[in-house]
């Protein structure tokens, strides 16, 4: 789920485990790991400074994705080494690949590749979101691995989430259904019979099985977020199934 505000990540997070359980990183594993989470603040931080400046220059969204599109698809999808990081940080490869493969397709695959939905309100509205996310994500990663949080930035990890979240999955399913049409009318990514193939496949149906998986995700990672936010802010002991 492209929104997704699950821990870890692959990006150098190991804050929810306890202290001793804590896995000592490498010098150059924690230099790349610092390196990479400032990198990827400062890129968002362009991204959301561009997006605002934007906005005020011509006070309309129409054209936004647009002027910022370089700068997102190179960031996101830059993300792609964090299921690499999992090898280092001792995250679940399976969870991490698939938000961020999630998100590379909710910008490669629907706001890239349909330009007919470029301008919908949606698409911002999930761009806003995910900005604010990862400024404060890497932010939170980049002093955590400093040794070196401040409360501030804590606090908003464990706090933004719980509205940014929901907000951030109702623009990209608002995305995604302002795509159907689209999608149905040009047969855009779809494989009709006959071919050398023998194989059909339907992007329409295809994004409709997506809208729908988002009704089972979408409670799970939100929960576990919110018992994180208790473990991290209040100290509550949960006890979790291993992944």
């Amino acid at each position: 789920m492209a929104s997704s505000e699950e821990d870890g990540g692959g990006s150098g997070a190991a804050e929810e485990k306890e202290p001793s359980k804590k896995r000592r990183l490498g010098a150059l594993a924690t230099a790349w790991l610092i390196f990479y989470n400032v990198a990827m603040t400062a890129g968002w931080l362009v991204l959301g400074i561009a997006m605002a400046r934007f906005y005020m220059q011509k006070g309309t969204h129409k054209g936004l994705f647009r002027s910022v599109q370089r700068t997102l698809k190179f960031f996101q999808t830059f993300a792609l080494l964090e299921v690499v990081h999992c090898a280092v940080v001792h995250t679940s490869v399976l969870v991490t690949g698939v938000q961020v493969s999630s998100r590379i397709f909710m910008v490669w695959f629907i706001a890239h590749s349909i330009r007919q939905i470029q301008n919908e309100e949606s698409v911002i509205l999930f761009l806003v979101v995910w900005t604010v996310t990862e400024i404060t994500r890497y932010s939170f990663y980049t002093f955590n691995l400093l040794n070196h949080l401040p409360h501030f930035i804590k606090w908003a990890r464990y706090n933004f989430f719980i509205i940014l979240y929901p907000v951030g999955v109702a623009g990209e399913l608002l995305t995604i259904y302002a795509a159907l049409p689209y999608v149905k009318k040009t047969g855009i990514y779809s494989l009709r019979l006959p071919n050398k193939y023998n194989v059909s496949f339907d992007y329409y149906y295809f994004l409709i099985a997506v809208m729908f998986s988002y009704i089972p995700l979408f409670p799970q990672l939100y929960f576990h977020m919110l018992r994180q936010r208790r473990k991290v802010l209040y100290g509550e002991v949960i006890v979790e199934k291993d992944d």
